[in-house]
Protein backbone atom coordinates (compact mmCIF):
# COMPACT_ATOMS: atom_id res chain seq x y z
CA UNK A 1 0.00 0.00 0.00
CA UNK A 2 3.01 2.28 0.36
CA UNK A 3 2.54 2.90 -3.49
CA UNK A 4 0.09 4.72 -2.86
CA UNK A 5 1.00 7.77 -1.48
CA UNK A 6 3.65 7.74 -3.50
CA UNK A 7 2.18 8.37 -6.51
CA UNK A 8 0.92 11.92 -6.11
CA UNK A 9 4.20 12.67 -4.76
CA UNK A 10 5.54 11.85 -8.28
CA UNK A 11 2.54 14.14 -9.99
CA UNK A 12 4.23 17.35 -7.67
CA UNK A 13 7.62 16.08 -8.90
CA UNK A 14 6.38 16.25 -12.35
CA UNK A 15 4.83 19.36 -12.11
CA UNK A 16 7.97 21.03 -10.60
CA UNK A 17 9.84 20.86 -13.34
CA UNK A 18 7.18 21.67 -15.60
CA UNK A 19 6.78 25.13 -13.64
CA UNK A 20 10.30 25.98 -14.59
CA UNK A 21 9.26 26.36 -17.81
CA UNK A 22 6.31 28.39 -16.77
CA UNK A 23 9.13 30.75 -15.98
CA UNK A 24 10.20 30.40 -19.61
CA UNK A 25 7.29 32.14 -20.52
CA UNK A 26 8.08 35.40 -20.03
CA UNK A 27 10.54 35.61 -23.19
CA UNK A 28 7.74 34.24 -25.63
CA UNK A 29 5.13 36.47 -23.82
CA UNK A 30 6.60 39.53 -25.84
CA UNK A 31 5.31 38.41 -29.24
CA UNK A 32 5.80 41.04 -32.36
CA UNK A 33 2.04 42.80 -32.34
CA UNK A 34 0.76 44.66 -35.21
CA UNK A 35 1.51 47.93 -34.64
CA UNK A 36 -1.43 49.99 -35.63
CA UNK A 37 -1.73 51.07 -39.14
CA UNK A 38 -0.60 53.96 -40.45
CA UNK A 39 -4.23 56.05 -41.08
CA UNK A 40 -4.88 56.28 -44.58
CA UNK A 41 -4.56 59.91 -45.42
CA UNK A 42 -8.30 61.36 -45.33
CA UNK A 43 -8.63 64.18 -47.91
CA UNK A 44 -8.77 66.84 -45.55
CA UNK A 45 -11.04 70.06 -45.77
CA UNK A 46 -9.97 72.07 -48.17
CA UNK A 47 -10.47 75.67 -46.25
CA UNK A 48 -7.42 76.69 -44.47
CA UNK A 49 -4.65 74.77 -46.46
CA UNK A 50 -5.19 76.84 -49.94
CA UNK A 51 -1.23 77.61 -49.70
CA UNK A 52 -0.28 73.32 -50.07
CA UNK A 53 -2.59 72.83 -52.77
CA UNK A 54 -0.87 74.51 -55.40
CA UNK A 55 2.78 72.45 -54.90
CA UNK A 56 0.53 68.94 -54.75
CA UNK A 57 -0.90 70.30 -58.14
CA UNK A 58 2.57 70.43 -59.08
CA UNK A 59 3.35 66.83 -57.73
CA UNK A 60 -0.22 65.46 -60.19
CA UNK A 61 1.33 66.99 -62.68
CA UNK A 62 4.84 65.81 -62.72
CA UNK A 63 2.91 62.44 -62.23
CA UNK A 64 0.47 63.18 -65.38
CA UNK A 65 4.09 63.66 -67.39
CA UNK A 66 5.21 60.66 -65.91
CA UNK A 67 2.43 58.44 -66.84
CA UNK A 68 2.51 59.18 -70.63
CA UNK A 69 6.20 58.03 -70.90
CA UNK A 70 6.20 54.34 -68.87
CA UNK A 71 2.53 53.11 -69.58
CA UNK A 72 1.24 53.87 -72.55
CA UNK A 73 -2.03 51.59 -71.80
CA UNK A 74 -2.67 54.23 -69.42
CA UNK A 75 -3.56 56.90 -71.80
CA UNK A 76 -5.59 55.00 -73.95
CA UNK A 77 -7.74 54.44 -70.49
CA UNK A 78 -8.25 57.92 -69.83
CA UNK A 79 -10.47 58.70 -73.13
CA UNK A 80 -12.89 56.18 -72.27
CA UNK A 81 -14.73 57.97 -68.94
CA UNK A 82 -18.11 56.30 -67.87
CA UNK A 83 -20.89 58.50 -69.43
CA UNK A 84 -24.15 58.80 -67.24
CA UNK A 85 -26.79 60.81 -68.26
CA UNK A 86 -29.72 62.89 -65.54
CA UNK A 87 -32.76 63.59 -67.73
CA UNK A 88 -33.70 66.89 -66.38
CA UNK A 89 -35.27 70.26 -68.17
CA UNK A 90 -33.30 73.26 -69.18
CA UNK A 91 -34.53 74.60 -65.63
CA UNK A 92 -34.02 71.72 -63.58
CA UNK A 93 -30.25 71.00 -64.86
CA UNK A 94 -28.47 73.36 -62.60
CA UNK A 95 -30.85 71.60 -59.59
CA UNK A 96 -29.66 67.81 -61.46
CA UNK A 97 -26.26 68.89 -61.39
CA UNK A 98 -26.04 70.20 -57.94
CA UNK A 99 -27.79 66.81 -56.88
CA UNK A 100 -25.05 64.49 -59.04
CA UNK A 101 -22.29 66.78 -57.42
CA UNK A 102 -23.68 65.97 -53.84
CA UNK A 103 -23.59 61.99 -54.24
CA UNK A 104 -20.11 62.15 -55.31
CA UNK A 105 -18.81 63.50 -52.43
CA UNK A 106 -21.03 61.52 -50.14
CA UNK A 107 -19.68 58.57 -51.98
CA UNK A 108 -16.63 59.51 -51.02
CA UNK A 109 -15.39 61.84 -54.04
CA UNK A 110 -12.93 64.63 -52.95
CA UNK A 111 -14.60 68.00 -53.80
CA UNK A 112 -11.18 68.93 -55.92
CA UNK A 113 -11.78 66.02 -58.14
CA UNK A 114 -14.89 67.63 -59.38
CA UNK A 115 -15.44 70.18 -62.61
CA UNK A 116 -19.37 71.36 -63.39
CA UNK A 117 -19.61 73.21 -66.67
CA UNK A 118 -23.06 75.20 -67.45
CA UNK A 119 -24.26 76.06 -71.05
CA UNK A 120 -26.91 78.58 -69.72
CA UNK A 121 -26.37 80.79 -66.54
CA UNK A 122 -23.37 80.71 -64.57
CA UNK A 123 -23.82 78.55 -61.17
CA UNK A 124 -24.11 81.01 -58.52
CA UNK A 125 -21.21 80.42 -56.82
CA UNK A 126 -19.33 81.46 -60.06
CA UNK A 127 -20.92 84.47 -60.52
CA UNK A 128 -20.04 85.05 -56.38
CA UNK A 129 -16.12 84.50 -57.09
CA UNK A 130 -15.63 86.41 -60.18
CA UNK A 131 -17.58 88.83 -58.71
CA UNK A 132 -14.05 89.27 -56.93
CA UNK A 133 -11.90 89.10 -60.07
CA UNK A 134 -10.89 86.48 -62.64
CA UNK A 135 -7.55 86.81 -60.68
CA UNK A 136 -8.83 85.35 -57.68
CA UNK A 137 -11.93 82.70 -59.60
CA UNK A 138 -8.74 81.29 -61.46
CA UNK A 139 -6.61 80.94 -58.57
CA UNK A 140 -9.16 78.85 -56.99
CA UNK A 141 -9.07 76.44 -59.33
CA UNK A 142 -5.42 76.70 -60.06
CA UNK A 143 -5.71 75.38 -56.22
CA UNK A 144 -8.01 72.51 -56.79
CA UNK A 145 -9.20 71.44 -53.72
CA UNK A 146 -12.67 71.99 -54.32
CA UNK A 147 -15.34 71.56 -56.97
CA UNK A 148 -14.87 74.18 -59.64
CA UNK A 149 -17.37 75.55 -61.47
CA UNK A 150 -16.95 76.96 -65.28
CA UNK A 151 -19.41 78.63 -67.78
CA UNK A 152 -19.01 76.73 -71.11
CA UNK A 153 -17.88 79.73 -72.45
CA UNK A 154 -14.53 79.92 -70.56
CA UNK A 155 -14.59 75.63 -69.86
CA UNK A 156 -11.68 75.40 -71.99
CA UNK A 157 -9.18 77.10 -69.78
CA UNK A 158 -9.94 74.12 -66.89
CA UNK A 159 -7.91 71.69 -65.94
CA UNK A 160 -8.84 67.85 -66.39
CA UNK A 161 -10.30 66.38 -63.05
CA UNK A 162 -11.51 62.48 -62.85
CA UNK A 163 -15.21 63.58 -62.68
CA UNK A 164 -17.00 66.69 -65.20
CA UNK A 165 -20.39 67.26 -64.58
CA UNK A 166 -22.29 68.97 -67.08
CA UNK A 167 -25.89 71.25 -66.57
CA UNK A 168 -27.56 71.96 -70.00
CA UNK A 169 -29.13 74.52 -68.69
CA UNK A 170 -30.30 76.56 -72.22
CA UNK A 171 -27.78 78.81 -73.75
CA UNK A 172 -27.40 78.68 -77.39
CA UNK A 173 -26.50 75.52 -79.34
CA UNK A 174 -23.05 75.98 -79.73
CA UNK A 175 -22.56 76.71 -76.32
CA UNK A 176 -24.19 73.07 -75.49
CA UNK A 177 -21.92 72.02 -78.30
CA UNK A 178 -18.84 73.30 -76.77
CA UNK A 179 -19.53 72.62 -73.37
CA UNK A 180 -20.55 69.12 -73.97
CA UNK A 181 -16.85 68.54 -76.31
CA UNK A 182 -14.82 70.02 -73.71
CA UNK A 183 -16.55 68.25 -70.76
CA UNK A 184 -15.68 64.88 -73.09
CA UNK A 185 -12.15 65.89 -73.19
CA UNK A 186 -11.47 66.83 -69.22
CA UNK A 187 -13.03 63.88 -67.72
CA UNK A 188 -10.85 61.29 -66.56
CA UNK A 189 -13.26 58.82 -65.08
CA UNK A 190 -16.77 59.96 -65.05
CA UNK A 191 -18.94 62.13 -67.07
CA UNK A 192 -22.38 63.00 -66.10
CA UNK A 193 -24.65 65.50 -68.20
CA UNK A 194 -27.93 66.94 -66.70
CA UNK A 195 -30.47 68.07 -69.46
CA UNK A 196 -32.81 66.88 -71.92
CA UNK A 197 -31.72 63.96 -73.39
CA UNK A 198 -33.47 64.35 -76.55
CA UNK A 199 -31.04 67.60 -77.08
CA UNK A 200 -28.26 65.90 -75.63
CA UNK A 201 -27.98 63.25 -78.21
CA UNK A 202 -28.68 65.96 -80.83
CA UNK A 203 -25.64 67.16 -79.56
CA UNK A 204 -23.86 64.62 -79.47
CA UNK A 205 -25.01 63.37 -82.54
CA UNK A 206 -23.03 66.49 -83.92
CA UNK A 207 -19.51 65.05 -83.69
CA UNK A 208 -18.85 66.07 -80.15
Amino acid sequence: MPLIPEEPQIHESAQGPRATPASGRTAPTPRPVPGPRPAAPRPGRPGPHRSAPPAQRTARDATATAKPGPSAPAAADAPTAQVQLIPASAEGALDAAEEAVDLLLDSGRAPGDVLVITTGEPHPWATHELSFGEASYWAQHDAGDDVFYADAAVAHRAASRPVVVVAVNGGPEPAAVTALSAAHAKSGALLIVCGDPQRINAVLGAGV
